[in-house]
């Protein structure tokens, strides 16, 4: 429960807000081969996150019935997860989560989720490993000296981990265990 618990807190915060994007508004669900998958996200930003599983099955659940569901989970010692047809009168599949005391269940939204896997590199070339508070430090300090509301930040990993902003107005260095190549990115601070 407790597994379940905090992979939906990892993902819920990259469902989409606009109304215009049914889909990304909604976490998926997909169980096969012994894996439990959830993803989410905006179009920008994307969340995976995968747990044992022996049970098969997807659903897409918006991400408005899933809230305060996680508490729920927390205070469970253990939880069953299945999959069930929506009934004759509806088509898809429903997500059910029982507990002890309660059960949980949600229609599936139709639709078809994007690919996702597609964007996700099949080899990671390079890696870092930094101290997440300092980079938040660093970022949000990047974003006071930005003029637009986009925040947008050069990153580039050579060694070290440079944040700067494109019209060099700051720049911070921080230290870092890359393992791979160089990189150069410009990537949104408002995402992060």
């Amino acid at each position: 429960s407790l597994e379940l618990s905090e992979a939906l807190s990892r993902v819920l915060p990259f469902v989409s807000r606009e109304d215009n994007r049914p889909v990304l508004q909604c976490v998926l669900f997909r169980a096969k081969e012994g894996k439990l998958t959830m993803v989410s996200g905006d179009g920008f930003r994307l969340a995976v996150v995968k747990l044992d599983c022996d049970v098969e099955g997807q659903a897409l659940i918006h991400r408005d019935d899933l809230r305060g569901i996680g508490n729920a989970l927390r205070k469970a010692h253990r939880v069953n997860l299945s999959f069930e047809a929506s009934g004759d009168s509806l088509d898809g599949t429903s997500l059910v989560i029982d507990t002890e005391i309660t059960r949980y269940k949600w229609f599936g939204v139709d639709g078809e989720f994007p690919d996702y896997e597609k964007l996700i590199p099949a080899d990671n070339s390079i890696t870092a490993q930094l101290d997440t508070v300092e980079a938040g430090k660093a970022i949000n300090s990047l974003k006071a000296l930005a003029d637009s509301k986009s925040y947008p930040i050069d990153l580039r990993l050579n060694g070290d981990i440079v944040m700067s902003s494109p019209d060099d107005k700051g720049e911070v260095t921080m230290p870092a265990d890359i393992e791979g190549g160089e990189v150069r990115v410009r990537i949104d601070g408002a995402y992060l």
